[in-house]
């Protein structure tokens, strides 16, 4: 073995949140773009120029998405099984809306009707909206504990239902995760679009920095009154993964707990915070390139300070917080996290190094006269 069993289950906990941050930072921007779409393009021309922005690189950037998943289902079982039986018709939403995602990229401009690319445009909204919606609604569910319990026999069973997941803080958390994607969004075309499109881009984008900045710090303010939980006692940590052999207690604040034990994790919800200021001041001075890579440091920022809160739990349990899962107690064996580390090690540099390529080779600011002139080959 490369490393002994706790090296790699805070390992594959290091590896997850940087696909998550891969996902939130590359496929996140795409959906924002066409949150974007038919607010920032007054005409067919405008949001053709937008969709281009990012025609060359949408689909290439789900990979990150589905990395992030199969890790979760090979790193983390316990964790997508009960994600994926408790979460179920809201991830069967995200899967319906995704449906629009593809086919509106593909199929918008292919018929030159405007009722027809009117509809695809509020498809590929819907296709980009209710994903980061509902994605953020999951962060904020897992934030108050999510109504599940484990037999002795290792049975998850979810006692919720999907309305109950749209409670009012994991519905801030929501608009969090689509706030700071549009602003992302609005950066990225500011700096890919010219003229009146990158105006407006700008203008949107910023906006949508202010509502996060705000939302952020309602849902701090919110999470260091709420309770939070705490390991009490647990075996071993390179023991045997049994998510049922701890002990585990709710406190008012305990959240906020790894913020005291490690005090430099403070960094994150500042860059959070600071680098959102410093992308609405760079946007405003004109230089998009430096709002952008200030809103993907932002990205980094947000998600590290969900994860360095929960530290180390996974998927806590409100029915019975004992059974919460953890990265210590709801991993796989010992040998699959070692065989999945070095397909990481070789796999994810890969990704990193033709993802960089792309966007280096694919880069220009899209214009109208370039739609004009090649109206058949763009999207």
């Amino acid at each position: 073995m490369i490393f002994d069993y706790e090296t790699l289950k805070l390992i594959w906990w290091l590896i997850i949140g940087i696909l998550l941050i891969g996902f939130a930072i590359t496929d996140g921007m795409d959906m924002g773009v066409a949150m974007l779409l038919r607010f920032v393009g007054k005409n067919d021309l405008e949001r053709r120029v937008v969709i281009n922005t990012i025609g060359a690189h949408w689909d290439g950037n789900q990979v990150w998405f589905i990395t992030a998943g199969g890790a979760l289902f090979a790193a983390w079982p316990m964790v997508y099984a009960t994600a994926f039986s408790g979460f179920y018709f809201a991830m069967m939403l995200v899967l319906f809306a995704l449906f629009f995602r593809p086919l509106g990229f593909d199929y918008r401009s292919k018929i030159d009707s405007q009722r027809w690319r009117n509809n695809w445009d509020w498809g590929l909204f819907a296709g980009s909206a209710i994903p980061a919606l509902i994605f953020g609604v999951a962060f904020g569910n897992l934030l108050l504990g999510v109504p599940f319990n484990i037999d002795d026999l290792l049975r998850a069973s979810y006692q919720g239902s999907f309305f109950g997941l749209l409670n009012p803080f994991a519905l801030i958390v929501g608009l969090i995760s689509v706030a700071m994607l549009v602003g992302h969004a609005g950066m990225w075309l500011q700096l890919r679009t010219d003229s009146d499109v990158a105006a407006r881009s700008a203008q949107y984008g910023r906006y949508a920095l202010m509502l996060f900045i705000t939302l952020f710090a309602v849902a701090g303010f919110w999470v260091a009154h709420m309770d939070g939980y705490q390991i009490i006692a647990m075996p071993d940590t390179q023991s045997f993964a049994n998510p049922i052999a701890k002990t585990v207690t709710t406190a008012p604040g305990a959240w906020l707990d790894n913020y005291t034990r490690m005090p430099i994790t403070i960094i994150f919800p500042v860059l959070g915070f600071s680098m959102a200021i410093l992308a609405i001041m760079f946007s405003k001075l004109a230089k998009p390139a430096l709002a952008l890579m200030s809103t993907s440091i932002m990205l980094i920022g947000v998600i590290m300070t969900a994860g360095s809160a929960m530290f180390p739990f996974v998927m806590p349990s409100s029915n019975n917080p004992n059974v919460s899962l953890t990265m210590w107690d709801a991993v796989s064996s010992h040998n699959t996290l070692n065989v999945m580390f070095i397909a990481a090690v070789i796999f994810v540099p890969i990704i990193l190094c033709y993802t960089t390529w792309c966007y280096v080779k694919m880069w220009r600011k899209v214009t109208i006269a370039e739609i004009e002139n090649n109206t058949h080959g763009s999207y």
